[in-house]
């Protein structure tokens, strides 16, 4: 298991990444939720059927092959009027990739996408990957809280994890992946509920 005293990014990260999106304006109650590594038949689905209910917004970080492989749920995403980026075309990791491979992915995701914001898989970017992509215009939104719902724990921590971290203008990051799926199911509704009953609104991150 993680160290969860990772869930919120250490302040060294955010000053590797000075133009990046790590949270938004901490005196407003909104919350800017976001789903990575998506969409996938079923779980993407069942993500929208939720956030629907208490009229929450949210963006999905997606990987190009399985847009490549559900474009109509890549469609329902944005008629139902949540945000889609980039998560690159194979989830691949900044660190061991070279950069010209790295852009590339990039690059074939981002022909599928009407907007430039990314987010890098794990969270690994190199400081050149990092300052090409901001010169290219992109905007790179990092997280404030990370669930680790993708981890071998139980459900119950991980909506602790996210409740006990999350605050206003938070960026939280979820997974709509088969590893995070039965955490994920268990967390997001009582997180959505939280929230909603405290007053907070969920935004798209722009």
């Amino acid at each position: 298991m993680k160290n969860l005293l990772l869930i919120q990014p250490k302040a060294v990260l955010k000053m590797l990444y000075p133009n990046a999106i790590w949270h938004y304006n901490r005196t407003e109650k909104i919350i800017y939720l976001s789903f990575d590594d998506g969409p996938i038949e079923g779980l993407t689905e069942w993500v929208l059927d939720e956030l629907d209910k208490v009229k929450a917004k949210a963006t999905f970080f997606c990987v190009g092959a399985n847009i490549v492989k559900n474009k109509n749920i890549l469609q329902r995403i944005l008629l139902d009027g949540h945000a889609v980026a980039n998560h690159t075309m194979y989830h691949s990791k900044g660190f061991k990739s070279e950069n010209q491979d790295y852009f590339r992915e990039v690059n074939e995701c981002q022909a599928l996408l009407p907007n430039k914001i990314f987010r890098p898989p794990y969270g690994q970017l190199k400081r050149s990957q990092y300052k090409h992509l901001i010169e290219e215009g992109y905007k790179v939104v990092f997280w404030d809280v990370i669930s680790y719902d993708y981890e071998k724990i139980k459900p119950e921590v991980v909506l602790n994890n996210v409740i006990k971290n999350t605050r206003e203008g938070s960026v939280v990051l979820f997974h709509d992946n088969v590893k995070a799926e039965k955490n994920l199911k268990y967390a997001l509704p009582l997180f959505l509920a939280h929230f909603t009953d405290l007053g907070y609104k969920f935004d798209l991150i722009r």
